[in-house]
């Protein structure tokens, strides 16, 4: 798909201001898209929007296709009458600067619980109507996902795989009568559903009519707890246990000397084949629902991608398999037409993944902060960016940009004080400056660079298994001023005009 130049900021929900301990869908999100369109800017990039589960990562859901109830906003709830005001009276006092999760799922699943006893009593039958429809529309994965989220609740929040056999291996029989026996359980599942999906819908309604898209994100994999893997087994390279006998990860590189282990299950993309791709089909539609565009993290991974033994400590030890490729997005082309795509291409990067990327006409990604270990020939460089491709200041696995700055050697400070022809005094704004100023067709930066913000404002270490995604920004940060020097820019590079191609 041919995109048309343009900007934005990379901001999870999670991470906006609000009284709740946590980012949600209401008010501040309204806000924040107001600010954006203010500033020229014509895209909003977050991270994957699922449930999350251990270590609170986006990248491990507990479903492909479901929402994070986490984001659901009381507020919104609170006006339409779904909350009453007394159900809010048992409020922690958050911290403004972060979210603690163990405080924040607690309480606001609480709410959420009162929530749905008040939508049980409801006397709107439109509202009933609009549930029912939902639940009836999304039934190829929600009757599994909220059976699956039921009886995790009643094994204690417990892996799958720890559940009796009859239930662990899906069967049909057990099933119905866990079905019966945790109906309630189910419904409030199904409940919460129903609204973050109605929440998001407003919201993306919202940012659409003020000129803005939604860039998403797809993890290549998904987590082994999650009703994907529980619901679909054939789908992977599982034991009779249910445990992965192979699992995903990366080598050693940048970020970590002995890679990263991200523990997932690798697929059995011969039988995916053999369907049609039609889960992974069923993913990517279901995704673009809710968003405009995608970004597919960890691209490389349909060309071929690196697996490791499902009982080894690290990533230091595995072996590159082939994927699927060109016959993959050759179906998903066909099913959907032009693909609005962009590929995370980042890593180890072999000609094949080059050639499986620019066949599809994918733009690719280049972050700046890579740019000045390796000298004037290296990749990241702005003079080697071509148009197809999309500028990160950084992205949420990397430093802030004053963080980097303050971090890296002081043979890489000197060349970028060389390339950039600046003392690094202001180096966020000058990274901004120079992504922004790139033939790239999208320059994105997270608002932390756009704050100037040092280390203490990072999103994610990889490699690290829990102390990430807690940031909030501050609720005094989108002042005019920073409208206004935003603004600028697009104005000054030419990302100002016209919104993407439909």
């Amino acid at each position: 798909m041919k995109f048309k130049r343009s900007s934005g900021i990379l901001l999870h929900p999670t991470s906006l201001p609000g009284p709740y301990g946590i980012g949600d869908l209401g008010p501040q999100a309204l806000r924040w898209i107001d600010f954006l369109s203010g500033t020229g800017c014509r895209l909003w990039q977050v991270l994957p929007i699922g449930p999350t589960g251990y270590g609170d990562s986006p990248y491990q859901c507990f479903s492909a296709f479901a929402g994070n109830p986490y984001l659901i906003s009381p507020e919104a709830l609170l006006r339409e009458d779904l909350l009453h005001p007394d159900d809010l009276f048992d409020r922690p006092r958050f911290p403004d600067e972060r979210v603690d999760f163990g405080t924040v799922i607690g309480w606001k699943l609480g709410v959420l619980d009162r929530s749905f006893h008040r939508f049980k009593n409801t006397n709107s039958p439109s509202l009933k109507a609009e549930y029912e429809k939902f639940r009836t529309e999304q039934s190829a994965w929600l009757d599994d996902y909220a059976l699956f989220m039921a009886l995790k609740e009643a094994h204690g929040g417990a892996p799958w795989t720890t559940w009796e056999a009859p239930l662990r291996q899906h069967r049909p029989e057990a099933l119905t009568e866990a079905r019966q026996k945790f109906d309630v359980a189910i419904q409030r599942q199904v409940y919460r559903q129903f609204i973050f999906f109605r929440q998001w819908s407003h919201l993306h309604a919202y940012a659409q009519n003020v000129g803005v898209q939604i860039i998403g994100d797809i993890p290549i994999f998904v987590a082994h707890d999650s009703s994907d893997v529980w619901a679909n087994p054939d789908l992977f390279f599982l034991d009779k246990s249910g445990k992965p006998t192979v699992v995903a990860g990366v080598p050693p590189d940048y970020f970590s000397p002995t890679g990263q282990l991200w523990g997932n299950p690798l697929y059995q993309w011969d039988l995916h084949a053999s369907t049609g791709y039609s889960w992974w089909l069923a993913r990517i539609q279901a995704v673009l629902k809710h968003v405009d565009i995608i970004r597919i993290d960890h691209f490389r991974g349909f060309a071929g991608y690196y697996e490791v033994p499902g009982d080894a400590p690290t990533a230091e030890h595995g072996r590159w398999v082939p994927a699927p490729g060109k016959d993959f997005f050759n179906v998903i082309r066909t099913a959907l037409g032009d693909l609005p795509i962009l590929a995370e291409d980042l890593g180890v990067i072999t000609p094949d993944v080059e050639e499986l990327r620019d066949s599809f006409d994918l733009p690719g990604m280049r972050i700046f902060q890579f740019a000045f270990g390796s000298g004037p020939q290296y990749y990241f460089l702005p003079h080697h960016y071509i148009q197809q491709c999309v500028v990160y200041t950084g992205t949420h696995d990397n430093d802030t940009a004053v963080g980097w700055y303050q971090r890296v050697s002081g043979e890489e400070k000197k060349f970028y004080h060389r390339y950039m022809h600046r003392d690094g005094s202001d180096v966020a704004w000058d990274m901004i400056r120079g992504a922004w100023g790139s033939v790239a067709v999208f320059s994105l930066a997270p608002i932390q660079d756009f704050l100037g913000l040092d280390n203490s404002a990072r999103m994610n270490y990889p490699g690290n298994p829990s102390g990430n995604w807690t940031w909030r920004m501050p609720a005094n940060a989108l002042t005019d001023e920073l409208k206004t020097r935003i603004k600028e820019l697009n104005h000054l590079y030419s990302r100002d005009k016209d919104a993407l191609e439909e």
